[in-house]
C-alpha cells in the first residue's frame, strides 16, 4: 500500500509524518538564531569531489546549443558552502536534498534523502560535536514545547526510540575509533593500518576476503558488523579519530598523520553524522582527491570530473572550518520513534519504484 493510501485510511498516522516539518522548523531557528546563513545549493553540477566509496546518478544537460554536457545529481551541499567560506559568508548551513546510489533501499537508506550541513568558521571537530549536543537537546525541547505549551520553560533531554529511553545531555560518550576496535571487535587498529595486517584478522574472524578485497572494505566489515550495533546504547556517542584513508576531506591529526579528526555519532546504533574539521590545504586535497578518483576508476564506478572549481577556492584559502553532514531523515526517525526510514516520507522510493 502506499503512503498516501496508508494516510487516506488512517488519518491519525498523519502526525507521524508531520513530525518532518516540526523537525525542519526547530532546525532552522536553531541555526538562525545563532546567526548561520541558511544557503540553497545546486542540486545538478557538472564535477563532484571523488569519493571513492559512492555511486552516484548520473545524467545529460542540453545546453543552449544543444551540446550534450555529463551532469550529476550532487551527493553533498558541502563544496558549494566551502567555496561561500572561501568569499567570506561565515557560519552557515544547508537543509537540502542530496541524492546517492550506492546504499541502495533499506531501513536506514533511501536514495534521494535529505541533508543538513552546517560549516562553522575558526572552528574545528571539537566545536561541531558541542553543537550535535546542543541541536539534538533544541529539537527535543521544541517538539515537547509544542505538545505542551505549558512545557515553554523546560529544556527536555529524554527521548525514547524503539522501546529504549535515550538521554541527550551534555556530555555524550566520546570513544576514538582505535578504543572502539578494541573495546568491541578485540582488535587493536594500531597494528591493522594496512591490507596486510588487516586482511589476517579478518579472515580470522570468519569474514570472506579475496584478493580483491580492499583495507577499507574489511575495515567495514568489522566496523558494520560488531561495533556499530553497539554504538549510542541509551546515550549518544560520539567515535572519533578515523584512520586519514577513510576522511578524505578532513585535517589530519598534527601528533599522528595516520588518524583524521573526524567523527561520527550515534544513537542506538543509527549513524546521525559526519564530522570533520575541514582540509584548508589545497595541495594535499588534491592529492587525495586524485588517489580517491584512481580508486573510483579500479572499482568500476561512474566516472565525473573533479571538481576543480572547489581547488581554485582552497588556493584562495578556506579559514580553519568545521563541520558536519546530518541525515535528516534519520534524526525524524529518532524524534518520530520509527524503524523504517520510508515511516518519515510521503513518497520514499519503495512508493516510486518497483522492486526487483
Amino acid at each position: 500500500m502506499k503512503t498516501w493510501q496508508k494516510l487516506r485510511a488512517e488519518p491519525g498516522l498523519w502526525q507521524r509524518y508531520f513530525m518532518r516539518e516540526q523537525v525542519l522548523t526547530a532546525i532552522r531557528r536553531f541555526f538562525l538564531d545563532r546567526d548561520f546563513h541558511e544557503v540553497e545549493t545546486p542540486l545538478l553540477t557538472g564535477s563532484l569531489p571523488p569519493e571513492s566509496y559512492l555511486d552516484i546518478f548520473a545524467t545529460t544537460l542540453n545546453w543552449n546549443d544543444k551540446k550534450q554536457i555529463d551532469a550529476f545529481l550532487t551527493t553533498s551541499p558541502e563544496p558549494f558552502l566551502k567555496k561561500l567560506l572561501v568569499a567570506g559568508i561565515g557560519n552557515c548551513f544547508a537543509l537540502t536534498k542530496s541524492f546517492r546510489n550506492s546504499e541502495g533501499v533499506s531501513k536506514t537508506h533511501n536514495p534521494e534523502f535529505t541533508i543538513l550541513e552546517w560549516y562553522r568558521s575558526g572552528a574545528d571537530y571539537y566545536d561541531i560535536m558541542r553543537d550535535c549536543e546542543e541541536l539534538l537537546i533544541f529539537i527535543n525541547t521544541y517538539l515537547q514545547r509544542s505538545q505542551d505549551k505549558n512545557a515553554h520553560r523546560v529544556q527536555s533531554t529524554k527521548v525514547s526510540y524503539q522501546g529504549k529511553t535515550v538521554d541527550l545531555a551534555r556530555s555524550w560518550e566520546r570513544v576514538s575509533i582505535v578504543d572502539a576496535f578494541k573495546r568491541y571487535a578485540h582488535v587493536d587498529l594500531m597494528d591493522c593500518l594496512s591490507r596486510e595486517t588487516l586482511m589476517p584478522v579478518t579472515q580470522k574472524k570468519g569474514y570472506r576476503v579475496t584478493a580483491l578485497n580492499t583495507w577499507e572494505e574489511m575495515f567495514h566489515r568489522i566496523f558494520l558488523n560488531e561495533i556499530e550495533p553497539q554504538l549510542g546504547r541509551g546515550k549518544p556517542t560520539i567515535i572519533f579519530d578515523y584512520p586519514a584513508e577513510l576522511a578524505a576531506l578532513s585535517k589530519k591529526k598534527t601528533d599522528d598523520p595516520r588518524f583524521a579528526e573526524r567523527f561520527e555519532f550515534y544513537i542506538e546504533g543509527l549513524e546521525l553524522g559526519d564530522a570533520y574539521s575541514e582540509l584548508t590545504d589545497w595541495k594535499e586535497q588534491l592529492i587525495r582527491f586524485k588517489a580517491e578518483y584512481q580508486k573510483r576508476q579500479a572499482l568500476g564506478k561512474v566516472m565525473h570530473p573533479i571538481d576543480m572549481d572547489f581547488i581554485s577556492a582552497l588556493k584562495a584559502g578556506l579559514p580553519q572550518t568545521g563541520g558536519i553532514a546530518v541525515g535528516v531523515d534519520r534524526l525524524i526517525m529518532l524524534f518520530a520513534d520509527v524503524g523504517d526510514i520510508a515511516q518519515t516520507m510521503f513518497f520514499p522510493a519503495t512508493d516510486l519504484f518497483e522492486a526487483p
